[in-house]
């Protein structure tokens, strides 16, 4: 097994900057997750790392070998990387068995035939696929040819996975089935993993750690619950997380009671220890943007702690979406608006108002001009 290493990273295609100055650790068995929007860079740091687009600057390390520098003219072809990919068509040989398809790669690799048999059929028990091995793709369901991509890579024993959104091409509830199956494979198996999606669900339940990237600039990486609880910038906070973030601007300011978020139509007081914060950076006197979730929002009626004036607005409901285990409220206070996440139990309707209650432990500051996270 291997760690992979990507030191000041630069992909140029003409006048367009896919990858700028990318910095990434990926540690040895770790499963990472490449995580942002289309055209973000996600994929063409992934085929830098394998090998099939070169960098237009830096380095590339899998373990502590040296596969692309464009400075010193190292460029180690795919393959002689050992990584395996899965990629998001499958890519099966249609007139080959699930047999074949498996053992296509130790064949190039003029593996004894015994050990090739031996190794299709540990695959094939391993991932279900047993009682398939005769079968052609087409006569697959997408979930099983998926496995049959997977058993394909996993055969070579690699020292790396590189996965290309590999469960897109399926249906929700075998997503979820088929994001449990992989998690519990890589476990298994304890190859490091590099895995791109732009589903932030994949990312959260399946990463060690997640790389949040926006305009081929990594934004930010640490565990599920660091990007969700601690985003490093806007970006972050919003892209992380259903519904997204609510973001609104406020002024800072303080009178003899405390320090508060000031909206113009209400205001809401900050805890001592985000006062502090605050009062460090020079944030006093100034406009922000102000965070937070629609989770940590509630409806008045349950919440556990409310102190009316300081962290309890009136609002008015506009839309109430019922997904059964929530109701997401689309909320107004004069001219702003903003989403909250209440009990499945709310009684809240459209058109009445309702009190709402602001977690004040969970909110976020973001400096208004560079976007970065102040707490």
């Amino acid at each position: 097994m291997a760690g992979v290493r990507l030191v000041n990273v630069w992909k140029r295609f003409g006048e367009v900057t896919a990858v700028r100055d990318m910095n990434l650790h990926i540690k040895d068995g770790e499963f990472m997750v490449l995580l942002g929007p289309s055209g973000c860079g996600k994929t063409t740091t992934l085929r830098m790392i394998s090998g099939l687009e070169e960098p237009s600057e830096g380095r590339i390390f899998i373990g502590d070998k040296l596969v692309a520098d464009p400075e010193s003219g190292v460029f180690v072809p795919p393959k002689d990387r050992d990584i395996a990919m899965v990629f998001q068509s499958y890519a099966l040989y249609p007139h080959m068995t699930v047999y074949d398809n498996i053992a296509f790669p130790l064949k190039l690799r003029k593996v004894p035939k015994q050990e090739v048999d031996q190794r299709v059929r540990e695959v094939a028990e391993m991932l279900g696929l047993t009682e398939l091995l005769n079968r052609k793709p087409r006569e697959l369901s997408g979930g099983q040819r998926q496995r049959v991509a997977l058993g394909r890579a996993i055969v070579r024993k690699p020292k790396v996975f590189l996965m290309d959104e590999p469960l897109s091409n399926l249906d929700a509830k075998l997503r979820v089935k088929m994001r449990a199956e992989l998690k519990k494979l890589q476990r298994q198996l304890g190859v490091t993993t590099i895995y791109v999606t732009h589903d932030q669900v994949e990312a959260m339940t399946m990463g060690d750690r997640v790389a949040v990237i926006n305009q081929g600039v990594l934004q930010q990486v640490g565990t599920p619950d660091e990007v969700y609880d601690r985003p490093a910038n806007i970006f972050v906070g919003g892209f992380i997380g259903s519904p997204p973030m609510n973001f609104i601007g406020a002024s800072i300011v303080e009178d003899d009671v405390g320090v508060w978020a000031d909206f113009g139509e209400f205001r809401l007081r900050f805890l001592e220890d985000q006062v502090e914060a605050l009062k460090e950076f020079g944030y006093l006197g100034k406009e922000v943007v102000f965070g937070i979730r629609p989770e940590d929002i509630y409806d008045a009626m349950f919440a556990q702690v409310k102190v009316p004036g300081e962290n309890m607005v009136r609002a008015k409901v506009e839309i109430v979406e019922n997904l059964g285990s929530e109701k997401i409220v689309h909320l107004r206070v004069g001219g702003i608006t903003f989403l909250g996440s209440f009990h499945s139990e709310s009684k809240v309707r459209e058109g009445q108002e309702v009190d709402v209650v602001f977690d004040m432990k969970k909110v976020h500051v973001f400096d208004k001009k560079t976007e970065k996270a102040v707490f």
